[in-house]
Parts: structure tokens; C-alpha cells; sequence
């Protein structure tokens, strides 16, 4: 069983008190992920930011329109510096993304580096060459247009 890598870096041309205020807010979740995946947040109350130990509950349709459930815990957060959600229950075997924001040359480059093993072993490591891995860049690549329109313009 494999485990793959996903890494996107992306330069913004904000500080870093608006950036962590839009990234660790879990209500800004929806704005970034693309409409087909028809994610919805299903954990009600929650707070403005996140914090370790966090859970948040989502309906997702990764695909052929199929609703399933994501839960993920928030498991590190260090202030305007980074934070890590893994996944509970989901789609993957295992999913660990880092979400890093480093000031630099008057912005902040913002990386996340996503860990994930899909499931049915060596079926999903088929899974992954045929899909997932595309499906995932281009959730990421939306993630980067949707960054990139509202704080580099």
C-alpha cells in the first residue's frame, strides 16, 4: 500500500493576520472547494477558528454525485503559522494535510502539503492514477483561483 503526495504552494499578496483569519475560519471552507463536490458543512455550532482537537463533520460528493461523510479532526495549530486536519472517517485511508503561511517579500506564501493513502489497497493505487490524483489538483487548482481572486487582485 503506497501513500502519495500532493504539494501546492501559492504566493499572497496580504498579511498574515487577514489570511490566518480567512484560513482558519471553518465557514470558509465551502468557498474554496469547487461547487461539483457538493460539500457541505454537517457539524453545527461551530466556532469562528478552529482549534486542536477540533471536529468537523462534512457531506462530499467526490464522485458520480455519491453524498458521503468526512469527518476531520484538527490536530495541531500553532497561531499565523499553520495547521493540521486529518481525516477520522472518509473517503481515504488516510488523509494528513498541513496548511503552512510563512510571511515573505511582503505577503505570505501559503503551502499545503497533503499525505494520503486511498483505500482498497492496490485497487485505489489504481484509483490514484486514474483519478484521484487528478481530482485532487484540480480541487487544489480551484483552491488557488478562488486565493488568488480574493487576495491578489
Amino acid at each position: 500500500m503506497a501513500h502519495y503526495q500532493l504539494r501546492k504552494e501559492q504566493f499572497l499578496k496580504t498579511d498574515i493576520d487577514t489570511i490566518w483569519d480567512f484560513a482558519s475560519s471553518p465557514a470558509n471552507l465551502k468557498e474554496i472547494t469547487p461547487d461539483y463536490m457538493l460539500f457541505d458543512i454537517t457539524s453545527k455550532g461551530l466556532p469562528e477558528k478552529m482549534y486542536p482537537g477540533m471536529i468537523i463533520s462534512y457531506k462530499v460528493s467526490p464522485l458520480l454525485n455519491i453524498k458521503m461523510n468526512w469527518v476531520t479532526e484538527i490536530t495541531q495549530v500553532k497561531d499565523k503559522h499553520f495547521f493540521i486536519d486529518e481525516q477520522r472517517l472518509g473517503p481515504y485511508k488516510m488523509w494528513h494535510h498541513q496548511h503552512f503561511f510563512e510571511e515573505k517579500d511582503g505577503g505570505v506564501l501559503m503551502t499545503d502539503i497533503v499525505t494520503y493513502i486511498p483505500p482498497f489497497g492496490i485497487l485505489g493505487d489504481i484509483a490514484n492514477v486514474v483519478l484521484i490524483k487528478k481530482q485532487l489538483k484540480g480541487i487544489f487548482d480551484y483552491r488557488f483561483k478562488v486565493m488568488d481572486e480574493k487576495f491578489n487582485q
